[in-house]
């Protein structure tokens, strides 16, 4: 499959980890080269004073242990932070400037009213990063996933010699990772531990339906499926090899048509698209993308899935942020689409 134009960018929200990596970049004296969700930390648990953990991109950071202050940059961390019961420690989130959307620009309505945001908590990420809106909330460490651009996030660690903690899983598995060390971090691994046994008990029920499925006497391949949160007059981005999107698709029992794309984060042409003819087709919903959009994209109406009605309108945030809430939420769904009629 041909990967997007090199002059093709997929919306803010989706900047992909592999682009954040292609290049060495050097923070704090640590090469970072390719992620790893699978990373092991290297803390061993103190109580009081600074620990060293690696994060996904196999960095070894040393933090503050149980910082008081912290700024997030990623709706993702947000949502595991917020369910570890750690919001008392957020004092800015990012945000785009005033004039592109402000805080809305990355965090939906139902999440700033959760997780009781605020414009007062904005850290400007775009369209530049405003140092700033930074440094006016004395941080003590900065959680930061791919949505941050790049060189801000060298100059945060090698500048104002604020660590920066990266966490971006590449698999529904890494989320369990990253859930783990955020409880290191801030000293709640009893609170981690649990919120890892109900992402558990989702993965199994739902990998435990599938594994049936496979064995069932009817069974004669996954169903092709097409998991699309962006369009454009070329055509559908979406998810390919070692990506999590790609992982939950596979997860939920469904047969990505880009499983073969050679970028990570391909953008598929309408003629792509159109000759996968994929069996199920689903986007992504909020920040003003709904069916009518998804519609203007090329050969839309042409798809089976669409003339069957095998389509399925999700929440971006489920299907573009790997945190719990991706399998909590979006993978019950999603499997729930697949398998109607079987329960997880």
């Amino acid at each position: 499959m041909n990967s997007a134009p090199s002059g093709s960018v997929p919306p803010r929200r989706s900047i992909p980890i592999v682009w954040f990596v292609v290049a060495l970049l050097v923070v704090g004296g640590v090469g970072i080269a390719g992620t790893a969700a699978y990373y092991a930390s290297t803390g061993n648990g103190p109580t009081h004073g600074n620990l060293t953990l690696t994060d996904d991109l196999g960095r070894k950071v040393t933090m503050p242990y149980d910082p008081a202050r912290v700024v997030v940059l990623g709706p993702s961390i947000m949502d595991s932070v917020y369910r570890l019961g750690l919001r008392s420690h957020v004092v800015g989130v990012d945000c785009y400037a005033p004039s592109f959307g402000g805080l809305s620009s990355d965090y939906s309505p139902g999440q700033i009213a959760q997780w009781n945001l605020s414009s007062s908590m904005c850290v400007q990420t775009g369209p530049t990063f405003n140092f700033e809106t930074l440094l006016n909330d004395t941080p003590q460490l900065v959680l930061a996933a791919t949505i941050a651009p790049i060189a801000a996030l060298e100059k945060i660690a090698t500048t104002f010699h604020i660590p920066v903690f990266m966490l971006q899983p590449s698999t529904l598995g890494g989320i369990q990772v990253d859930v783990s060390l955020l409880g290191q971090i801030f000293g709640v691994e009893s609170a981690a531990n649990t919120l890892n046994a109900q992402i558990g008990t989702v993965l199994y029920n739902i990998t435990s339906a599938v594994s049936a499925i496979t064995h069932g006497a009817n069974f004669t391949g996954f169903p092709t499926v097409l998991l699309t949160y962006y369009v454009d007059s070329n055509g559908y981005w979406t998810y390919g090899p070692g990506t999590f999107g790609q992982s939950l698709i596979e997860v939920a029992g469904g047969s990505s048509i880009s499983a073969n794309a050679t970028l990570p984060y391909p953008e598929l042409s309408g003629e792509q698209v159109l000759v996968a003819n994929p069996h199920f087709l689903v986007y992504g919903t909020g920040f003003g993308l709904n069916e009518s959009y998804y519609a203007t994209a090329p050969f839309w109406s042409q798809l089976t899935s669409v003339q069957t009605g095998n389509t399925l309108g999700m929440k971006s945030n489920w299907m573009t942020e790997a945190d719990p809430t991706m399998i909590l939420a979006g993978l019950p769904a999603l499997f729930a689409f697949f398998y109607p009629t079987v329960p997880p």
